[in-house]
């Protein structure tokens, strides 16, 4: 086991805090400002509020009408990351453990999909949602987002599955078992960590996302939340007391879904490391 000095520990410990600052301190700025007006930003960006004022965030809930935008940036992320898991899953399930024509051939093309990004192909995703009726839906964006998440989430699904004892699949086929079940309660639980990591880098991405919805969405009543918020970015000015509040809320689910998942997030990262 390797032996690290005094001084190593201090320069480690020295680094990992400077780059905590570097990584909150933003986060930190966009709260404190959400409580101030517009005047107070500009003269006082660094410094703590006057008074700590709830007006900012009501008056940005109601005119980004981000009731609405929540919904929907919560159906379309949950129902998103639920068809990349269960999709990427079972493909990752089939090019693991079966053997059939093309099979080297089907995973490299997936991977192919990590090189390019989805954003290059938004012509033809745009004309391709065009004639199949799904602009301006929320089921085009879903369509979108897990079509673009499998490849990841495959490849690090299938590294995952390739570990898992064949001789444990083998037993419970002499019990009778068939694939479904072997696949259910036997390969997904050994593979709960990776299931996490995929779903929460997904579920931020897709929350996160700005471009799609753009492109997609054109309705008021269907915006998701990062869409919404953009209202607040004016041609000449931006209105950064209600930016500052609207992105304050919106980080809520997200760092509510990584504080209860990341124990299985830190452990499923690991692995893939040592891996």
């Amino acid at each position: 086991m390797l032996r690290t000095s005094r001084l190593t520990k201090l320069i480690i410990y020295a680094v990992l805090v400077v780059y905590v600052i570097i990584i909150i301190t933003p986060f930190l700025m966009i709260f404190m400002n959400s409580f101030k007006s517009l005047r107070e930003i500009f003269l006082k960006p660094f410094s703590l509020p006057s008074q700590f004022s709830l007006k900012n965030f009501v008056e940005a809930w109601r005119r980004a009408n981000l009731t609405s935008a929540f919904a929907n940036s919560i159906y379309v992320t949950t129902v998103s990351v639920l068809g990349i898991l269960f999709v990427s899953s079972m493909l990752a399930y089939a090019i693991s453990r079966y053997d059939f024509p093309f099979r080297r051939f089907l995973y490299i093309y997936i991977i192919a999909g990590l090189a390019l990004p989805a954003r290059l192909a938004i012509i033809p995703i745009y004309v391709i949602l065009q004639k199949l009726n799904l602009l301006d839906t929320r089921l085009g964006l879903i369509i979108v987002y897990v079509s673009t998440g499998i490849a990841f989430a495959t490849f690090l699904l299938k590294n995952f599955m390739d570990d898992i004892p064949k001789a444990l699949e083998e037993s419970a086929m002499i019990d009778g078992a068939n694939p479904w079940t072997i696949f259910t309660k036997i390969d997904l639980p050994l593979i709960k960590h990776a299931l996490v990591v995929v779903g929460v880098v997904n579920f931020v991405g897709i929350w996160n996302d700005f471009f799609f919805p753009l492109i997609i969405i054109n309705s008021q009543g269907k915006e998701t939340v990062p869409l919404a918020i953009s209202i607040f970015f004016g041609e000449y000015s931006n209105q950064w007391n209600l930016i500052s509040a609207a992105l304050s809320m919106s980080v809520i689910p997200i760092m509510i879904g990584f504080f209860l998942l990341s124990r299985y997030f830190i452990v499923g990262i690991t692995q893939g490391a040592v891996k």
